[in-house]
């Protein structure tokens, strides 16, 4: 731990402080004037400052001023005399936090300092906490094979075409390909395709030359150049148009292209990742996406799943991002109460990790205290409250059947009913402890054939604990 400094000009009081501290086994250092803080705060940090605010040379208001710019959490406790409230008052403006009035308890003062010391302690885990918390959270097996994937993908050059519903931060995973790939040090060029009209999408892609169209009025390089050695990431690729869908597969299929107007063909050495919502292969179906496009694109493929997919995840990034919010609008960080956390972890989310962003930025905002409830969530939220759990299982189990069937799975019946046997199983003998006789005549099965099933499931729920 940092030791405490104790800034006085008067010898008494930090002799007073010495014992106190000493006694305490609190470690300390004490300084003389302002100035001979200021240097050693060069070299190292305390973990708490208390200072007298008159002292010959800089006062102790300016210490506050600029320990603070340098270290925001350091707390700082200012002396003062009972008659100076004006200075009491400013140190508090300045950030101070808190102010000791001389002549002062001993043990009071050793008091505050101790909840100082371990406001700043918290104050710095929460750092460390927050300061190694990555772009992309999750502890869900589904993401960690995304992120194996990018592992994988680190030193490669390959076009990549990332999948996945709406919010589920489809440009968060190709920025970190960006990031672990050999073109780092280049530029990252990101373009939604689906947001600009589709008569100026050819600029943007590919640049114009001086005169091409009306209002053309300079040369200008577009997307492609502007990534030139780095990669452009090319989002909402499901709904580009189709006459651009044939120079785009002309750039990746022999690495050029030409400046709309222009006559010259310009080389891209650029990494084109691709990401889409849509289900790309039934567009390609209905002759909206082509074929050997898709082909160009699909060369790996990484499928991001929905909030709905990872559930054990939400908890984690609501905190994320409750504290996020926190520190963008320089308030307290809320907390979610377990009901709230059981609650929101059950939501479906169709939109996915961006929703719940917005929703904890919403909290941040709106919900009266610290410690949230689920009464405190929004009412669009709250409005699925009421549903029975078995209708909620029930919506959950069709937009699944729903996702399947739009992605051409066949089989669906049988494979469905595999996971929904196994789920049944698995729980039924977490609940018995083991004990696959008891499990049996909870699920309404013969031993036997819950045997069976454990078997033709290829369960590995360890050994039947009846002792029998």
């Amino acid at each position: 731990m940092k030791p405490v400094w104790i800034i006085d000009d008067d010898r008494s009081i930090r002799w007073v402080f010495e014992k106190a501290l000493m006694r305490e086994n609190i470690a300390f250092k004490t300084f003389s004037s302002v100035q001979e803080a200021l240097t050693a705060l060069e070299e190292e940090t305390p973990q708490v400052v208390v200072s007298d605010i008159r002292m010959p040379g800089e006062s102790g208001l300016e210490l506050l001023q600029k320990a603070k710019e340098r270290y925001a959490h350091l707390p700082v406790i200012i002396m003062t005399a009972y008659s100076d409230l004006e200075s009491a008052v400013t140190a508090f403006q300045g950030g101070a936090y808190e102010y000791l009035p001389k002549p002062f308890d001993v043990d009071h003062a050793v008091e505050l300092i101790r909840r100082a010391m371990e406001e700043s302690m918290r104050k710095e885990t929460t750092a460390e906490e927050v300061g190694a918390t990555p772009e992309i959270l999750g502890q869900a097996p589904a993401m960690q094979e995304v992120f194996r994937a990018i592992g994988r993908l680190a030193q490669s050059h390959a076009t990549v075409l990332i999948t996945g519903e709406s919010g589920t931060g489809k440009e968060l995973v190709a920025r970190a390909l960006y990031r672990h790939s050999p073109r780092a040090d280049k530029h990252f060029i990101a373009i939604n395709t689906a947001a600009i009209p589709k008569e100026l999408l050819e600029s943007e892609l590919f640049g114009h030359e001086r005169g091409a169209f009306t209002g053309a009025q300079s040369m200008r390089r577009g997307r492609f150049e502007q990534a030139e050695g780095g990669t452009l990431f090319l989002d909402e690729i499901g709904d580009m148009p189709a006459d651009l869908q044939t120079r785009l597969l002309r750039v990746l299929s022999d690495g050029h292209f030409y400046r709309v107007g222009g006559h010259q063909p310009i080389k891209a050495n650029v990494r084109v990742i691709a990401a889409t919502h849509q289900d790309l292969e039934m567009r390609v179906r209905q002759g909206l996406f082509r074929d050997d496009l898709f082909h160009r694109l699909n060369v790996i493929r990484l499928r991001l799943p929905s909030l709905r997919e990872r559930r054990e995840d939400i908890p984690l990034l609501a905190k994320h991002f409750l504290q996020k919010c926190a520190r963008e609008l320089g308030v307290e960080a809320k907390r979610l109460s377990d009901a709230t956390v059981r609650y929101l972890s059950a939501q479906d989310f169709p939109g996915n990790v961006r929703q719940l962003e917005n929703l904890c930025h919403w909290l941040t905002v709106m919900a009266p205290s610290v410690n949230i409830e689920v009464k405190d969530l929004p009412p669009e939220i709250r409005s699925d409250a009421a549903t029975p759990a078995s209708q909620s299982w029930v919506s959950l189990l069709e937009k699944e059947v729903e996702t399947l069937l739009n992605r051409g799975d066949t089989a669906i019946m049988d494979d469905l009913a595999r996971r929904f046997e196994k789920a049944l199983i698995v729980k039924a003998l977490s609940h018995t402890g083991g004990r696959r006789i008891e499990a049996s005549q909870l699920l309404g099965l013969g031993r036997n054939t819950l045997t069976r099933k454990i078997q033709e499931l290829g369960l590995d729920v360890g050994k039947d604990r009846n002792g029998a």
